[in-house]
């Protein structure tokens, strides 16, 4: 298939980006690697008047640590995150869970500010944000503004971006020492989008688990911060019996939703399975 007409324009800088999305609110959409919005307008799901190529901006790339945070720039690759010291010392739950995006050529195009504007409810990096307690930077001409990833994603491929906003950038806190995370996704095939998945945070203290933090991805309409479930866990071991409450607890925190290929029963089901691995993972 085919999109529907759109006008091209190409923006030299940030400040040109931000103007020619304030001057066509809504009609107008960003572009940098494209693996999210152009299949999207293929099938004419989306048919934005315009498109603001981005692509080329300096000012969006780069990993760096300053003020306390890594700060990733919003064209940060998948393939970046994946392969960047920075982001294994600082924010090691990103490069655990980019290998699992999508196929290789798509993690040499797609970007981390795409990938949290598109806000699928399947995909990996935003559950990773939630779960990092990372903030989302949007910029536009009249502000620059801090979103924290929880109150960022709002339904499905929907966010708290105003219509002239643009993410310039993600900003992480540095991981305390002692941390460990923990990564996992159910696909039919490599490559897939998850039947489910789940990324997780806890600070070792002897067998005891403490800090928890547990998101799941691909069974309702936005990231899920488990809330009931990790403090079913906090603060105990991992043994058979806490991660049996654990995950009774995960029903009050995750109503998963059918697709087409599977139920909410099934999803529920994937989810406690997650769970328990996740937990095993953080213990071992």
């Amino acid at each position: 298939m085919k999109p529907a007409g759109f006008e091209y324009l190409r923006a030299k800088s940030l400040d040109e980006a931000l103007e020619l999305l304030a001057a066509r609110p809504g009609d107008a959409r960003p572009i940098a690697g494209g693996q999210s919005l152009v299949p999207v307008m293929n099938m004419r799901l989306a048919r934005p008047e315009a498109l603001v190529d981005i692509g080329r901006l300096e000012a969006l790339r780069g990993i760096a640590v300053e003020e306390g945070v890594l700060r990733l720039g919003a064209l940060t690759l998948h393939r970046e995150l994946a392969g960047s010291p920075a982001v294994a010392e600082h924010a090691p739950l990103l490069s655990r869970a980019a290998p699992h995006i999508g196929h290789e050529a798509i993690r040499n195009r797609g970007t981390l500010g795409g990938s949290l504007a598109h806000a699928d409810p399947a995909a990996e990096l935003p559950a990773c944000v939630v779960a990092l307690d990372g903030r989302i930077v949007a910029a536009s001409r009249r502000r620059r503004r801090a979103i924290p990833a929880e109150k960022f994603f709002v339904g499905p491929y929907t966010t708290a971006l105003e219509p002239d906003e643009l993410v310039v950038s993600v900003e992480i806190p540095l991981a305390p020492p002692g941390r460990r995370v923990a990564f996992h996704e159910l696909a039919r095939r490599v490559g897939d989008f998850a039947m489910a998945g789940g990324a997780a945070l806890a600070r070792r203290s002897g067998a005891a688990l403490r800090e928890v933090r547990l998101v799941f991805f691909g069974v309702g309409n936005r990231p899920a911060l488990a809330r009931a479930a990790a403090a079913a866990v906090e603060g105990r071991a991992a043994s058979p019996d806490v991660v049996a409450a654990a995950q009774r607890a995960l029903a009050t925190d995750v109503q998963p939703q059918p697709d087409l290929h599977h139920s909410a029963a099934m999803k529920a089901h994937l989810l406690r399975v997650i769970l328990g691995r996740l937990l095993e993972e953080l213990a071992a």
